[in-house]
């Protein structure tokens, strides 16, 4: 579908994706919803992980499940709000873990778009929610094209590292081929299982692999 408007390197990549029918009944789907409802993130971010991070700069992979429901809160990338906006509890207890595990202290902002510039995909595996109503858009399509990503990734990429916080995001994984790239999986950072997420050494580990293979790491700051 020429009409989608994204990384012209994610859409050479995708291309096969957007002329399925599931993709053209999704479009429809939400495009309708956006006109009636109201819907997160802002429909001009609904892309912007792969805006702000090109197929062939894509080093690290964190996945997330649906964008935040509330209001400001979505921008297009998993876990990360706008700047001045509050952090959410998942996000805080990222940036205690890069704080335990490197010892440096995080930007106050929640705009992890820092991140994505430097080659890290922020990837919820659903890209809309409806205002006030978690995963109000589970199940429609997103999902498909979401896998379609880490596939294509999997298929023509190597040597990325795959974050897998909590059950969700490993099943999403589930394909990688882990001899061709690093995949660290650990609990979900949400306060409800932050305990088994805290010590897990993601960021670190992360880098590591990166600069074992002469990739330049990541500053989680």
């Amino acid at each position: 579908m020429r009409e989608v408007k994204i990384d012209p390197t994610w859409k050479i990549a995708l291309e096969k994706e957007f002329a399925k029918v599931y993709w053209k009944q999704l479009c429809a789907s939400i495009r309708g919803q956006y006109i009636t409802k109201k819907v997160y993130p802002p429909a001009p971010n609904i892309f912007r992980a792969f805006d702000l991070c090109p197929f062939n700069s894509v080093k690290v992979v964190i996945v997330g499940q649906d964008p935040y429901h509330g209001l400001c809160q979505a921008n297009g990338l998993s876990f990360s709000v706008d700047d001045g906006v509050a952090l959410p509890p998942s996000l805080k207890n990222i940036y205690k873990e890069i704080h335990n595990d490197l010892g440096i202290s995080p930007s106050s902002s929640g705009d992890l778009s820092r991140w994505a510039s430097q080659g890290v995909l922020m990837l919820n595996s659903v890209l809309t929610v409806l205002a006030n109503t978690p995963a109000s858009h589970s199940g429609i399509g997103w999902e498909h094209f979401t896998d379609a990503v880490i596939q294509a990734l999997n298929a023509q990429r190597k040597n990325i590292v795959y974050l897998l916080w909590g059950k969700y995001a490993q099943t999403k994984g589930s394909a990688i081929d882990r001899s061709q790239n690093l995949v660290l999986a650990s609990a979900h950072p949400s306060p409800y299982s932050a305990s088994l997420f805290f010590g897990n050494h993601h960021f670190s580990k992360c880098n590591e692999y990166l600069v074992s293979r002469d990739i330049p790491p990541i500053d989680w700051h």
